[in-house]
């Protein structure tokens, strides 16, 4: 019988340090970068951009482009941390991959799998035509007439057009009809994150909703939190709320996909999860081997929010993602295109009792920008999501 050794973490800024680096830095990665500093881990935030919202808090930030092999090799060699965890896309995966292979790092949670869902190609073959889970039709298209082609051959409209490689929707939109889709292609190729003019084409499901379940793989096996439900504009979350009522038989079905994904894509850590449902039926859309931007609802409806549970399964600790509580959030956005903006309402939007607010740090806003979040605890999900909605309203972002 083999045990698993014990976990030590030593003590930040000695030669003791458990060095933890994250490669990406944005809202979500501040959390997590939280998170294991609260369990004495020493941190370094690594982002494309300077004083990114989780440079504001490691121990150590450094600035690169996480796509150039070379700088990503110099930089982990460099600071040599136990464990990078890759927080975006648009990082040089096979660099890592060749990182992991010469034993220099483990990739959290494997270079494998940070590869494979880097970009949509990848995760939707693996889903599809490895494992052959229930999924959209879809097709690859490299250029505007493959797309037109895809789509009279047997996609249809309307249909959903999205970048191989994006983050946060970007680039994403919906095709009613042909007049919409030189509109469409030109967008994917302005919101992917690698302009290599490539977009996957995705047959339109009908679903009554869609929800992003988060998968733990830890020392404990798989655990489940509650399926959170959200609402989508142009493919970026806008709220969520936890738990989304299903029946027991789609919670099952989008258990078994979940956990059938994840097995594949192996390690330890969080997975978001993103299915559709209908019904008893359950469809698999996409799979982010990190904390999701819809999951963020956790910091005010679980014990363990997701960035804890994250930081706990690839630290080798335990996890518990019990709901406490029915709670949802709403995106605050920035309103303006500027840097160095301020916050106007914030006493407001926490005035009212069970609320509380995330505002980011990022230096520089636009209009659409994720700038922060308002989250609501009540004793149902309808009444929380209306009070996350109205206290997001009163932030009011100005130059």
């Amino acid at each position: 019988m083999t045990t698993t050794p014990p976990v030590t973490i030593g003590t930040p800024l000695s030669p003791t340090a458990t060095r933890v680096m994250l490669l990406g830095s944005g809202e979500l990665g501040k959390e997590v970068l939280i998170a294991l500093q609260r369990l004495g881990v020493e941190t370094i935030a690594v982002d494309r951009y300077d004083h990114a919202p989780g440079q504001q808090v490691a121990h150590h930030a450094r600035t690169i482009t996480m796509s150039d092999p070379a700088a990503l090799r110099a930089l982990i060699e460099a600071e040599n941390p136990a464990l990078v965890v890759p927080e975006i896309e648009a990082i040089a995966t096979p660099e890592l991959q060749t990182l992991e292979a010469e034993g220099v790092v483990r990739v959290i949670p494997t270079a494998r799998a940070a590869r494979l869902t880097m970009d949509r190609e990848g995760i939707r073959r693996l889903a599809a035509e490895t494992l052959g889970l229930p999924t959209s039709p879809y097709q690859f298209c490299d250029s505007l007439a493959e797309l037109q082609a895809a789509i009279d051959g047997g996609i249809g409209y309307p249909c959903i057009v999205k970048p191989v490689m994006s983050s946060s929707g970007k680039g994403q939109s919906k095709i009613d009809g042909p007049a919409d889709v030189q509109k469409a292609w030109d967008y994917a190729m302005a919101g992917g994150r690698v302009s290599h003019g490539r977009v996957i084409v995705e047959g339109f499901i009908d679903f009554d909703y869609e929800i992003t379940l988060l998968t733990v793989r830890s020392v404990d096996g798989t655990s489940f939190c509650a399926p959170i439900g959200h609402v989508q504009v142009s493919g970026d979350y806008v709220e969520s709320w936890q738990p989304q009522p299903m029946s027991p038989l789609a919670l099952e079905r989008a258990q078994q996909i979940a956990r059938a994904i994840t097995n594949d894509l192996g390690g330890h850590g969080l997975f978001g999860v993103e299915l559709f449902v209908q019904g008893d039926q359950v469809w698999f859309s996409e799979v982010s081997p990190r904390p999701h931007d819809t999951g963020m609802v956790t910091m005010i409806t679980q014990w363990q929010n997701e960035f804890e549970l994250h930081a706990r399964a690839i630290l080798g600790l335990p996890v518990d993602t019990s709901l406490r509580n029915p709670g949802a959030s709403a995106v605050v956005y920035g309103g303006v295109d500027a840097a160095g903006i301020v916050f106007d309402g914030v006493d407001a939007a926490l005035a009212e009792p069970g609320t509380e607010l995330r505002l980011f740090g990022k230096p520089e806003s636009f209009v659409k920008r994720r700038m922060g979040v308002a989250l609501a605890r009540d004793e149902t999900v309808d009444a929380a999501r209306d009070k996350a909605k109205r206290a997001a309203a009163k932030v009011q972002p100005r130059r």
